[in-house]
């Protein structure tokens, strides 16, 4: 079988047509990327080793640039004017003007200080090295990538407007807001997933592409529901409510007052756990839909590690506001052996599903008891 699973690290030396050297054409055309990926998304990162080669690259690119401009948009020790400013000039240097080499020296100076975390500062450093990645990329990548550059940074953009420091605690006015800032900063990668495996994956999917594009959009906006139902009590502090405010009032609360009277907040809680389920099961009809194993397992995993993160916000309850949920890393590993001992089959990933989002009793190995 060639259509074999990439997961665990790979040995030196490999051909980098062996699909057992997942990242081994990375490393060879861009050898600082995977300490980048590895440093700033540990739950993409697996996804990537999982892919082909030739999206590997476009993906990897993709990811790094809309990681730097959230790093750039959230960097908290600067106002918010000076942050959209450099945000501006970061977009600029991501379309190719001439300046855009020059911006992101300016920004990595800049900014590379201001990073607490070692790794943000090392992507931030790296921004001139990302955009000379991005020109490397065939043309089709590079006008794909940049449009969905366009909405993330919009979306981001967005972000710093809404919430700008100097004000008060303040929340989203409404759930279409919520649902633009959703699409915007990741609705549109399940469309650029998509589009790039029509391209690059002969036979991708057995649905066409306009019902894919349309399953990709609404499970990346469920992932990033999953990203505020887990974050919501460290945006708090942040000043920063992604809960529509009309539904807040409808509850008798304030922004201010969600931490102090949590049993009230519960119900907005909850119907957003709802939504980002829903959501969860398109993406997992996404990944149904896939014909290659490879491709099908990297784009179930982050189903997978939504659903298992569902699970476990829920069954922390009104806690999660103060005490942080995530899942633990022997639960990460046993979902990724079950991926490779089933070679990302139909029927497994459906069952591993339904087991990680609760729906079933939780004894089987890849689904451990919180």
């Amino acid at each position: 079988m060639t259509d074999r699973l990439v997961i665990y690290e790979n040995r030196p030396g490999l051909s980098s047509d062996n699909p057992h050297n997942a990242m081994d054409q990375v490393n060879r055309f861009f050898p600082t990327m995977p300490a980048l990926l590895r440093g700033v998304s540990r739950s993409f990162y697996l996804s990537i080793r999982l892919l082909p080669g030739r999206l590997r690259q476009p993906v990897a690119v993709g990811y790094l640039l809309a990681r730097a401009s959230d790093t750039l948009a959230d960097t908290a020790d600067l106002p918010p004017d000076e942050r959209r400013d450099m945000l501006e000039s970061w977009t600029e240097g991501i379309e190719g003007h001439n300046t855009g080499s020059a911006a992101a020296a300016r920004l990595a100076a800049s900014f590379g200080p201001l990073q607490r975390d070692t790794q943000e500062r090392a992507l931030i450093e790296a921004l001139p090295q990302c955009l000379s990645w991005l020109e490397e990329l065939p043309s089709a990548d590079r006008a794909d990538i940049r449009a969905v550059l366009r909405h993330i940074t919009y979306g981001q953009a967005l972000d710093i407007e809404r919430f700008d420091r100097r004000s008060p605690l303040r929340a989203l006015d409404s759930a279409a807001q919520l649902d633009e800032y959703t699409y915007l900063v990741a609705g549109s990668v399940g469309e650029f997933w998509t589009d790039l495996c029509f391209r690059h994956v002969r036979d991708f999917a057995r649905l066409p592409r306009p019902e894919m594009r349309e399953l990709g959009r609404a499970y990346g906006k469920g992932l990033q529901l999953v990203n505020i139902l887990r974050d919501a009590g460290s945006d708090l502090a942040a000043g920063r409510c992604y809960f529509p405010a009309e539904e807040l009032a409808q509850a008798g609360l304030r922004p201010q007052d969600i931490l102090a009277k949590p049993e009230r907040f519960e119900p907005v809680w909850q119907r957003w756990h709802a939504q980002a389920g829903r959501d969860l099961d398109l993406g997992m009809q996404y990944a149904d839909a896939v014909n290659g194993r490879r491709v099908r397992a990297a784009s179930a995993l982050p189903a997978l590690l939504g659903a298992r993160t569902l699970d476990l916000l829920r069954a922390a309850g009104p806690g999660r506001l103060r005490q942080p949920v995530k899942m633990a890393r022997h639960e990460v590993r046993s979902i990724l052996a079950r991926l490779a001992f089933t070679l990302a089959g139909r029927a497994p990933l459906q069952r591993s599903y339904r087991r990680l989002r609760g729906g079933e009793p939780a004894t089987g190995w890849d689904n451990p008891r919180p």
